[in-house]
């Protein structure tokens, strides 16, 4: 491609520029476009070819690589007379950006529109393997000059950034507010009450399934804001969600007359991956089970102090644990108190991951010696953390602790017991 690199973003699977003086280039090449487009769109008038103008939406499936597990979609502007097409997409991202991680790891990311060849666009995901279907929308010609006119004017370049949220502000949910604008409303007004019970975590998850450690990774760091239920309006941060309920959408025609919002359905490329799932496995009893095996392995090298190998194998595991504890509680704390990561506040996860186990590690690489002896302090902290698992499990029949984390809690909840009744004898055999 002559401008933009061969890659995608995290969240919606939109590329992103790399090589500055192509990003100079296309920095002038969209200046004059847009001129040109607004040069044009005022000399308009009915009978042009620019009255005639189709728009589609199309949607791009999920990729191999883990940025491009959610998609991504496009509005795409086509003169029938010419063929061509215009793709506009929220989805560009700059990696060479100043403070450009930081800023992700801040969650004051900026992202921003572009426009580029539709024909060009397509070919670049068909050649991926990835699924692409068109949607042409039912929009009379009116609304296609509006929505093209608004698009056009966050080409601009003191509009075309926004700040960026997975969730709530990304590549499908701006294009679903720009259809919403030129329909007066009647998008998000269908689409505000119907929900499938579906949550953030659960979608999120869902499509990052296939990469086990990185969906871990989100559902540990997600907090309750991602478990509440969520409207077909909400949903649709995932392109393919935007894109079924527009199916299912009715607008009114120029007459009055309730018509559906998508025209007509193109299948453009069949996925060579397999499909996600609707739902994320369920992990409460296989992470159970495996907090079994640890509590109880922590337990049976306990009965066996005496000998060297079970001291070093009961010392490892305990500072392997808290370390691990200690570390992610430390992180979640700090996307609460330090960041715009809304989706990572309040983590309940905190009940089982607290910070202060990062304290106990030295207890336990001291415990690989022989007659090692727990510390008033070490056994007093130990029963703390497992008192405050333990209120984690019970808090899940309380209505105001709705994050689902039971899979977390059932992981760690037999460990942290079996570690504190290790230290509740002073003496190590």
């Amino acid at each position: 491609r002559p401008t933009i690199a061969a890659s995608t973003s995290s969240r919606c699977g939109c590329r992103m520029r790399r090589d500055a003086r192509l990003r100079v280039a296309f920095l002038l090449i969209s200046l004059l476009f847009a001129d040109f487009a607004s040069a044009q769109q005022a000399t308009w008038t009915p009978g042009q070819p620019g009255e005639s103008l189709e728009i589609a939406l199309v949607t791009v499936g999920p990729g191999q690589v883990y940025w491009e597990r959610f998609g991504h979609n496009a509005l795409v502007f086509r003169d029938p007379l010419s063929g061509r097409g215009t793709s506009y997409n929220y989805g560009m991202f700059d990696f060479e950006e100043a403070d450009f991680m930081l800023n992700f790891a801040l969650g004051r990311m900026q992202y921003q529109i572009a426009a580029e060849d539709a024909d060009e666009e397509i070919a670049w995901y068909r050649s991926e393997g990835r699924s692409i279907l068109e949607q042409e929308l039912n929009l009379d010609a009116s609304q296609v000059l509006a929505l093209k006119a608004y698009l056009e004017t966050n080409l601009l370049p003191e509009n075309r950034r926004y700040p960026y949220d997975y969730f709530t502000s990304n590549c499908s949910t701006r294009i679903r507010d720009a259809l919403d604008k030129v329909l007066g409303g009647a998008l998000r007004k269908q689409l505000t009450s119907p929900s499938r019970g579906l949550t953030y975590r659960l979608l999120a998850d869902a499509l990052m399934s296939p990469d086990a450690a990185l969906m871990l990774g989100i559902d540990l760091g997600l907090g309750p804001y991602s478990d509440q239920r969520l409207s077909f309006w909400q949903d649709s941060f995932v392109p393919m969600q935007l894109m079924q309920h527009l199916s299912d959408v009715r607008i009114d025609d120029a007459s009055g007359a309730s018509v559906a919002l998508v025209r007509d359905e193109r299948v453009l490329a069949q996925s060579r991956w397999p499909d996600p799932p609707f739902l994320p496995p369920d992990l409460r009893w296989p992470f159970f089970a495996i907090g079994i095996v640890f509590g109880g392995l922590a337990l049976f090298l306990r009965q066996r102090s005496a000998r060297a190998w079970a001291r070093r194998s009961l010392a490892t595991l305990g500072a392997g644990f808290s370390l691990f504890t200690g570390l992610a509680g430390l992180v979640m704390l700090g996307l609460w108190l330090f960041t715009a990561h809304q989706s990572a506040w309040a983590n309940e996860n905190l009940l089982i991951m607290n910070p202060l186990a990062l304290l106990l590690v030295p207890a336990w690489c001291g415990s690989a010696r022989s007659h090692w002896s727990a510390g008033r302090f070490s056994r007093g902290l130990l029963v703390a953390i497992a008192l405050l698992a333990g209120f984690a499990l019970f808090s899940k029949i309380l209505t105001s602790f709705e994050q689902a984390n039971l899979a977390w809690i059932l992981l760690t909840l037999p460990i942290h017991l079996a570690l504190a009744h290790c230290a509740s004898s002073r003496q190590a055999r």
